[in-house]
């Protein structure tokens, strides 16, 4: 069992990795080394593709003092040799004598806590695994369901407009919320939109520096727009800042194919009631981040189009979060299930 110094220890890993920022197409992974009496001698993280991992980054700074310490890791050690060697190795050449580690690499690194034991090392996995998860989530959900992970952002009056009956929609929430939405976009690696929503409102779909981002964007997402409606080119979705492409089908399942195959971990769906009730209605959203603002427009666009005709087709929400943003509420949530879902699910049984 984890001690609470490696507990701790395993606290101060996770806030490590969240202050790196976006590492797509790698996980987020923090590591502190412990001295056999408890000591800290390194913190570690991981910044992106090509560079040490958190283990590597950690053993870096901590040199000889390595030898009989605890390694306290937020994912599996990996244990593959892709654009840098295998941590696995790594720790056994550092003379490290115990390896606690939160979440187990469902990806090509996975085998890494077997490897170690087999070493001969002590080995404790499970520490803080919730919070653990939680960093990972984006780029674990690719590889545990071979599909990018999907929230949907949304702005919308209190009687659920996100646009007047003219079409307008800039803007319904504050500068203050639209500030904080460029903190969640930058998490992503897709910013999606539909075609109809584009020709709208010209959007650039990119991150703006207008917040404190947790990292600098010379490396934005790729602009995804779905549809088949010619776009013309002068309009700001095509300008130089990011790569854009765009995606006839408005098959959701199709869609996300494609952008698994371009390797893409997490998708940000926002511009398109239709675009979004498409996903709604196939299951294919994974968060829901709503803007909320203390207003009301009587008629126009709903936030979401779908094909809903009774109440067993309503899909609940699990709220996490609950925030004033400036004057705007900011809800975030988990999809659930249909009454309509569990009902037929009693039927086959």
């Amino acid at each position: 069992m984890a001690s609470q110094t490696e507990t701790d220890a395993m606290r101060r890993a996770i806030d490590a990795a969240r202050t790196v920022g976006r590492t797509l197409p790698n996980p987020p992974v923090g590591c502190v080394l412990l001295s056999p009496d408890g000591t800290e001698l390194a913190v570690g993280v991981h910044r992106g593709a090509g560079t040490d991992h958190a283990e590597v980054d950690a053993l870096k700074q901590a040199g000889e003092r390595a030898r009989g310490a605890t390694a306290v890791v937020t994912l599996e050690p990996c244990h593959h040799t892709g654009r840098t060697g295998p941590c696995t190795q790594a720790l056994l050449e550092a003379g490290v004598a115990r390896v606690v580690f939160g979440t187990s690499d469902p990806a090509e690194g996975a085998g890494g806590a077997k490897a170690l034991l087999d070493a001969g090392i002590d080995v404790e996995s499970g520490v803080l695994a919730d919070e653990t998860d939680d960093l990972v989530r984006f780029w674990a959900h690719r590889h545990l369901h071979g599909r990018p992970f999907v929230t949907w952002k949304y702005a919308a009056t209190l009687d659920g407009l996100s646009a007047a009956p003219d079409g307008t929609s800039k803007w319904i929430t504050s500068e203050t919320a639209r500030r904080d939405v460029q903190r969640f976009r930058a998490e992503c690696d897709a910013i999606m939109a539909g075609t109809y929503s584009v020709l709208a409102d010209d959007p650039r779909l990119t991150v703006r520096d207008e917040a404190d981002l947790p990292l600098p964007y010379d490396r934005q997402p790729l602009r995804v727009v779905v549809g088949e409606s010619k776009i013309p080119s002068y309009y700001r979705v095509f300008d130089r800042v990011a790569p854009t492409r765009q995606i006839p089908s408005r098959d959701p399942h199709e869609v996300l194919k494609q952008l698994f195959e371009a390797g893409i971990h997490h998708v940000w769906l926002e511009g398109g009631p239709r675009l979004a009730g498409a996903f709604w209605g196939e299951g294919l959203i994974d968060r829901v981040i709503g803007y909320m603002a203390p207003a009301m427009l009587g008629s126009g666009r709903a936030a979401l189009e779908g094909e809903a005709t009774t109440l067993a087709d309503i899909r609940p929400i699990d709220i996490s979060d609950l925030t004033m943003v400036g004057p705007d509420i900011r809800i975030i949530g988990t999809p659930g299930r249909a009454p309509r879902e569990d009902m037929d699910e009693e039927v086959q049984d």
